[in-house]
């Protein structure tokens, strides 16, 4: 998609694309309310501002939408179609999946990361460090790893 025809898609037709990049409604409104933007560069900056500006619920909401890293992701949707080309180096880890779930149990929440051209062991390194965080940490981490992955993939839908 150009930046001409994001900047003048119907709200309605770009809303269900902006939320397979961060599954946040009100990163979604921001995003769509400072349209338009002048450059990509423009438009990426927003993204990762109306990303930081995002509350903890606002968050662990976003992340709650991404699949287990290690299983496999179901689904036709274009947040399935995000999270099967990002993990695809990492599918079928059941390692990793064991990992996962223990993250899961330590925090209560799936293991975000940015796993775009990352290999299972990068990304089991990352979540066996990261077991050792605070609630606190953790959930700024979580925060970071969102806006990467919003930024990333919105950079995409606007042609790399």
């Amino acid at each position: 998609m150009t930046l001409a025809e994001f900047n003048s898609a119907a709200e309605e037709q770009l809303s269900p694309l902006l939320h397979s990049c961060c599954d946040a409604a009100a990163w979604v409104r921001e995003m769509l309310a400072q349209r338009p933007y002048p450059d990509v560069n423009s438009a990426l900056a927003a993204a990762d501002t109306a990303a930081r500006a995002l509350t903890g619920p606002e968050v662990d909401a976003a992340a709650a939408a991404h699949p287990r890293l290690g299983e496999p992701v179901a689904g036709t949707d274009p947040h399935a179609e995000w999270a099967r080309s990002e993990q695809s180096d990492v599918a079928g880890s059941a390692a990793l999946a064991a990992d996962n779930r223990a993250y899961e149990h330590r925090f209560g929440r799936v293991f975000l990361i940015s796993a775009s051209g990352r290999s299972t062991e990068e990304i089991r390194t990352a979540l066996r460090r990261r077991l050792a965080n605070d609630d606190a940490t953790e959930a700024a981490v979580v925060a970071d790893e969102l806006r990467e992955i919003a930024v990333r993939r919105l950079r995409e839908v606007l042609g790399g």
